[in-house]
């Protein structure tokens, strides 16, 4: 017989049992405070700020440290290193692409699912993320970074922040909408911290998680930011570069802008394109699965004997190429390496971003053309300047943030009047990437797995709303031998308007119209002759746009709803003007949500 001492459950007393209902009602009560009053939104943003700057910092301590240690160079810049020794060049990002491997090796026996990152969540998922896999993506960005490969870490910094800022939001049980702020706070605080950028941060998260700019989002997306970056003072050394502009750009100088909007948004084509393709050989190859960082290891670090500017991320190569003198053939050798060492370091295994490889690669690319553009026509504005348009353009196009990259030159100059050439370069680089391309490198990475996002706005709810929710369970049917006459004294002219078939095995056969069943002169002995609809079935996954979508194709106001294709057991009944009803109540619904009332 169980009891309670052979289950060792503890028995608890009055005094213990009434602390803990005290301590769940005292959490109801915190929760429905968050809930009703949007400036404790702004508190959690704070929150949410302050923890993302202080896990950026950690970060950034941790890969410095671990190029330090591993690859013996005097400083803790790697990619800026006059010289690196060439065996640790060679196999330090091997012994990364290994370790990389047996990660992945792990999470494919664990059952590890696809992590989500901040704009799928925030565009399919409502902002839901999950806390465990983001504290593995960051390990895997680390170990990415510090052994060398050709990645950034923006994209673990982001992951992390937004996934705190998810796990805090659902702690409280937010609305969607409040849920996706935070978020997109997450988001903000990272990459504020990450370049001493407040500004940069608030849009990065407005434009590439968020989706939208409204008031609403405006006071916890900025407060996220100023936490994050506060933070970060108070306990390291902010790194960020400071280039001074005090001159300004004459109308003959926007030819030069409007030519490096267009070449970094092929360059970074190229780079996207390139990641594809490289992911499409290793998968069309026999190399195994968890041995494919290892090859990519091996490639980044024999690129590394050329020059380390292609090591890690590239934020101390992008310092000194910013002061530095290069050779035009040089700086074509510099962006041919970088372009094949990101490429290869992402397409093998390693995890991270392309963010800060794009400043690397539009900087070098903007340098190349200013020597090209002086030679052939004289140049009127420093070349570091044309280096910063191009860093700029060339990371809007990979990313697609054209005023989080202005807002980063406003940051970085101080310059209002090469901020807007970067505006002018940036929209111009976003629109090229648009219609050639069509995508950024995160949407691009959607479409390979047949997503449809093109962006962070929020659709999911649209896949949420499916047919299973909207239908009506309460569908009477009749056998598909009823005759005409026995259907007649069933259904009478004017109790309804359709009835539903189906055969000897209930299976779905069509719809009958009422109606049309008691015109006068009808030859049909049995309701077979007028069945309607007998291939138009809706299945309860399909969504509201599906469903629409079907009831335009069927050209009928009310279709069935089966279980499956194959079964095709009839389950309920929708009707179309209870769709648009629905899709437009919950447009409204999002319409009041993004302005805020």
């Amino acid at each position: 017989m169980l009891t309670r001492a052979s289950l060792r459950i503890p028995s608890l007393s009055i005094r213990e049992r009434l602390g803990r209902l005290r301590e769940v009602s005292e959490w109801r009560m915190v929760r429905s405070i968050v809930r009703e009053n949007e400036i404790w939104l702004s508190v959690l943003a704070a929150i949410v700020g302050m923890a993302s700057g202080l896990i950026v910092t950690g970060m950034v301590a941790v890969a410095r440290e671990m190029h330090h240690v591993l690859f013996a160079i005097p400083g803790d810049e790697l990619s800026g290193a006059p010289f690196v020794d060439p065996i640790r060049t060679v196999f330090v990002p091997i012994a990364g692409g290994l370790l990389m491997g047996l990660i992945g090796y792990v999470l494919a026996r664990l059952g590890r699912s696809t992590v989500v990152d901040p704009v799928e969540a925030n565009a399919l998922h409502g902002g839901r993320m999950s806390l465990k896999g983001s504290l593995t993506v960051v390990a895997q960005t680390m170990v990415s970074n510090g052994f060398g490969a050709s990645v950034g870490m923006e994209a673990g910094y982001t992951q992390i922040g937004s996934a705190i800022a998810s796990r805090l939001g659902r702690s409280l049980r937010v609305r969607r909408s409040d849920l996706r702020t935070l978020v997109g706070c997450g988001a903000a605080g990272a990459i504020a911290a990450a370049f001493d950028a407040p500004l940069t941060g608030a849009f990065y998260a407005f434009e590439l998680v968020i989706a939208s700019y409204s008031v609403a989002t405006l006071a916890p997306v900025a407060i996220a930011s100023i936490s994050a970056i506060g933070v970060m003072r108070l306990v390291s050394t902010p790194v960020s570069f400071q280039v001074g502009f005090a001159g300004s750009l004459s109308w003959s100088d926007y030819t030069l802008v409007m030519l490096m909007g267009v070449l970094c948004a092929l360059l970074g084509i190229a780079v996207m394109r390139g990641v594809t393709l490289v992911e499409a050989a290793f998968r069309q190859s026999r190399i195994p699965v968890w041995f494919r960082p290892a090859i990519g290891g091996a490639v980044v670090g024999v690129l590394g004997l050329v020059t380390p500017a292609v090591l890690s991320s590239g934020h101390s190569a992008l310092h000194v190429g910013f002061e530095a003198y290069y050779s035009a053939g040089f700086l074509v050798l510099l962006i041919v390496l970088k372009t094949l060492a990101s490429a290869v370091s992402i397409g093998s295994g390693f995890r991270g971003g392309l963010f800060f490889a794009a400043l690397f690669l539009g900087a070098m690319l903007g340098k190349l053309v200013a020597i090209g553009w002086m030679l052939a026509f004289g140049l009127q504005i420093p070349a570091l300047v044309v280096g910063i348009i191009g860093m700029s353009a060339m990371a809007t196009a990979v990313l697609g943030g054209p005023l989080t990259m202005s807002f980063l030159a406003l940051e970085t100059t101080g310059s209002l009047p090469l901020t807007i050439a970067v505006l002018a370069a940036s929209v111009i680089s976003s629109i090229t990437v648009r219609r050639v391309f069509g995508y950024s490198f995160t949407t691009w990475r959607f479409h390979l797995r047949g997503e449809v996002i093109r962006s962070a706005a929020d659709i999911g709810w649209i896949r949420d709303l499916t047919v299973g929710r909207m239908m009506r369970r309460d569908v009477r049917t009749v056998k598909s031998d009823l005759t005409l006459e026995q259907f007649r004294r069933q259904f009478p002219l004017g109790a309804t308007q359709r009835v539903v078939v189906v055969d000897q095995g209930d299976r779905y056969a069509g719809i009958v119209l009422v109606p049309e069943a008691h015109q006068e002169g009808l030859a049909a002995e049995t309701i077979t002759e007028l069945l309607h609809y007998q291939t138009h079935v809706l299945l309860p996954e399909m969504n509201v746009r599906d469903a629409a979508a079907l009831f335009t194709a069927a050209e009928s106001d009310a279709l069935a709803v089966v279980t499956n294709r194959q079964t095709l057991q009839v389950i309920g009944q929708l009707t179309e003007q209870h769709v648009l009803r629905r899709y437009s109540e919950e447009l409204d619904r999002q319409s009041r949500e993004l302005a805020g009332t």
